[in-house]
């Protein structure tokens, strides 16, 4: 489901269709990041931060998180 395309993308989460929550578009730009978290940060030990996926409407940016 998260994998980077060139192109927004339709989005399934729990075998549905998603639509964006703020203005219902259905394509989304996909992409994964870090969730920092201070200690390890300061520490150096990003690399042990878990990721997130996120998906950002194409239409006005919104972006949702998802933990999976």
């Amino acid at each position: 489901m998260f994998f980077k395309k060139k192109e927004p993308q339709t989005v399934d989460v729990l075998g549905r269709p998603f639509r964006c929550l703020v203005c219902h578009h259905d394509l989304f730009w996909l992409g994964r990041a870090q969730l920092n978290t201070a200690l390890a940060t300061f520490f150096k030990f990003d690399w042990a931060n878990r990721s997130a996926a996120h998906v950002s409407c194409a239409k006005c940016g919104h972006i949702s998180w998802f933990k999976q």
